[in-house]
């Protein structure tokens, strides 16, 4: 899945729309850059509203650093949307058991080349109501161990009070400040060679949620709870918009009717 000159230039005017108007909505401060690998890796960031993946896009692509994501199948269908994810060389996930094959495949396929796989490992936007990550599927766990490959834990804060979790609007004034931290790659080799069995599997997943948890709690200042928030025991879906009733909604200070 090499990158094209239609790929390339596609990402240039997306990069020349999206990089201006970031850099009007908020202040940004990103550290720890230098520890992105120079070959191909894996960035596994937190996940607290829609706009994180311009975010981290944004980080990458200054750093030159094209980025791909693994992205829902459904958003390739959103008309121009669609377009654009297609141009760029994004990855669709699809539910299917073949399908997710087939995006773990393309995804090694960008590492290889040497590029970067954005790959979220909480599956959607965080349940936790403070926002802190929640517990992680094991999807980048899976790839790093079967490929080898480096996982680069990143977490931000901030973008959420820009364009709250579920937000309809986007909320400039005061200006705000998106800060982005890059960790060392998360040290998996305990569990190198050993069977892709759930064991390995969950806990190297727990390795890389601490591992951003840990940037995040560095950032806010505050202790993360003892406890990942599970949406499973939660009683609530894995996918999917979800915001409790009378929940207040972080960044905000409403509440949702």
């Amino acid at each position: 899945m090499k990158e094209t000159a239609k790929s390339r230039a596609t990402l240039a005017v997306v990069a020349g729309i999206v990089r201006p108007l970031f850099n009007l909505m908020m202040d940004k401060k990103w550290e720890g850059t230098a520890k992105l690998p120079a070959g191909g890796f894996i960035a596994a960031p937190n996940h607290c509203t829609e706009i994180d993946p311009l975010i981290i896009g944004h980080l990458l692509y200054n750093h030159g650093i094209a980025p791909h994501f693994l992205a829902k199948s459904g958003l390739f269908k959103v008309p121009v949307l669609g377009w654009v994810l297609r141009a760029t060389k994004q990855i669709p996930v699809e539910r299917s058991t073949a399908g997710a094959n087939r995006s773990l495949q393309l995804a090694q396929e960008i590492v290889a080349e040497g590029g970067a796989i954005i790959i979220y490992p909480e599956g959607t936007l965080t349940r936790d109501p403070a926002l802190w990550p929640m517990k992680g599927h094991t999807g980048a766990a899976r790839l790093a161990l079967e490929g080898g490959i480096p996982v680069v834990p990143i977490a931000h804060w901030g973008a959420h009070e820009v364009f709250p979790r579920y937000g309809k609007r986007f909320h400039l004034f005061p200006r705000k400040r998106s800060r982005v931290v890059v960790g060392d790659p998360v040290d998996l080799s305990a569990f190198a060679g050993r069977p892709l069995d759930k064991a390995t599997l969950t806990g190297a997943t727990d390795a890389i949620m601490d591992a951003i948890t840990s940037l995040l709690a560095e950032i806010r200042q505050e202790e993360p709870p003892a406890e990942r928030w599970d949406p499973a025991k939660q009683q609530q879906a894995k996918h999917g918009r979800f915001v409790e009733r009378g929940q207040q909604q972080p960044g905000t200070g409403t509440e949702t009717p």
